[in-house]
């Protein structure tokens, strides 16, 4: 097999693959051998008929399709191994000469990694992020908790609140003519929860058990049943049940359980100090993000559209892989977004823009920086691997190749390129500041030049 590469516009390149006469008679023979017992030759028994009488009957060419097919894929990843040129997009392949006797050649056309121009990429801006966790917020997490915990009671003393949960009676009109599906008996609704249409459960709020009362609405204009669209109607509604939620005290009892501690304050400080950890590693996440996003904004590359369009079909297949294991099948989930693969993969295209030019930078960095992945790094993540799946560190190893392990490299020194930028970054509030006070020692000079 001969290589060669020739450059073109826009990043891409136009790799010229040549395989010998000999290899694509190999190919074409096997073809023959695995589609001869399907070939009908008057006066031979099916699948005994020579190749050479199938040639002469249906012609030369009849086998060269496949025989391209059986060629192509692996002469295309050895032409990769052996191109100089980092490829980026899955290859647009054209056969160029296919005769008997003769060399087999065919093109591959593919992006190649562009270039990329670093800007400023140590002591980029971002926002000052913050990991404080303030006591409303403890008092939130503690009142899901609450909730979570409450049970509900039935109330015969009052009307209706915001809030309660009701069994409705209800019969709905339009210009006094009761409508098919308006009816419903011992139905449970959840005031405020929004499941009616607007407007509904708000006039029930001061309903009273047992009473009967009127709700008048106007049914949205893009409601599901065209016959009431934008149409006005009337409810006649009978409240048959009201419960509300109690909550469980806020009390050492409480504490108790819903957690391992005994006293309401050691639960309270278990759940600040959760928090907290979350925050932290959401303002790591987050200032990473916006450093690595600063970075991008400082560079300059041309991403190639192939490069691209590969990155849009590889998340898509992503996406496909995660909604199937949910049990929605891709076609499912398009019949019920009304959507189809082309507007996905348009709506896809952004992100993976981001996606592409966020890693380039990294890359770049890391190079400029001499970032690498250490031994002890790889072997961590060997074992963070292991833990995944359940087996054996070494196992994990046997079944990696040289090129997953420099990819896992890769991987590592990318995401220690990242934390380089986010360590370097300044923060805006901090920068702010300075300039804040240089401000005012700018005005108090211009005071004192006044008087």
């Amino acid at each position: 097999m001969s290589l060669q590469v020739e450059k073109l516009e826009k990043g891409m390149a136009k790799l010229t693959i040549e395989v010998s006469a000999e290899e694509f008679e190999k190919a074409v023979n096997t073809v023959y051998q695995k589609q001869r017992n399907r070939i009908q030759i008057p006066g031979f028994r099916k699948g005994k008929a020579p190749r050479k009488m199938i040639e002469n009957m249906y012609g030369k060419e009849i086998f060269y399709e496949d025989a391209a097919n059986e060629i192509i894929p692996d002469a295309y990843e050895k032409a990769y191994d052996e191109c100089e040129e980092e490829i980026t997009s899955s290859p647009e392949i054209d056969v160029v000469q296919i005769e008997a006797g003769k060399p087999f050649i065919f093109t591959a056309v593919v992006a190649l990694k562009p270039e990329v121009k670093l800007g400023k990429y140590k002591g980029v801006t971002v926002k000052k992020f913050s990991a404080e966790v303030t006591e409303e917020e403890v008092n939130a997490e503690i009142d899901k908790e609450r909730n979570n915990s409450a049970r509900m009671v039935s109330v015969e003393d009052r009307p209706v609140q915001d809030g309660d949960m009701t069994e409705l009676d209800f019969e709905g009109f339009v210009d006094g003519v009761a409508f098919e599906g308006g009816k419903g008996e011992n139905y449970p609704l959840t005031i405020g929860s929004g499941s009616f249409i607007p407007g509904f459960e708000e006039q029930l709020i001061g309903a009273e058990l047992n009473k009967e009362v009127e709700v008048k609405v106007t049914f949205p204009e893009n409601y599901n049943a065209d016959h009431l669209a934008g149409k006005d109607a009337v409810f006649k509604c009978t409240v048959k049940e009201i419960k509300m939620k109690e909550l469980p005290e806020l009390d050492d009892e409480f504490a108790s359980e819903v957690s391992e501690y005994d006293t309401l304050e050691e639960y309270k400080e278990n759940v600040r100090k959760g928090l907290e950890e979350r925050k932290a590693k959401q303002m790591k996440d987050e200032k990473e993000d916006a450093a690595m996003a600063a970075v991008v904004e400082n560079a300059q590359m041309e991403i190639p559209e192939a490069m691209l369009a590969t990155e849009q079909r590889q998340m898509l297949d992503q996406f496909a892989q995660r909604i199937t294991m949910q049990g929605i099948q891709l076609e499912q989930y398009m019949q019920m977004t009304g959507t189809n693969r082309e507007t996905l993969l348009e709506q896809l295209k952004p992100q993976a823009e981001t996606k592409i030019k966020s890693r380039l930078c990294m890359e770049a960095v890391a190079k400029a920086e001499n970032i690498t992945a250490s031994e002890e790094d790889f072997e961590e993540e060997m074992k963070v691997m292991a833990e995944a799946y359940q087996i054996e560190v070494d196992k994990v190893k046997e079944m990696m190749g040289e090129k997953e392990k420099e990819s896992v490299k890769a991987d590592l020194a990318v995401r220690k390129a990242i934390e380089f930028v986010a360590a370097n970054a300044v923060e805006k509030a901090e920068r702010a500041k300075r300039k804040t006070k240089a401000k005012a020692e700018e005005v108090k000079e211009e005071t004192k030049t006044e008087e």
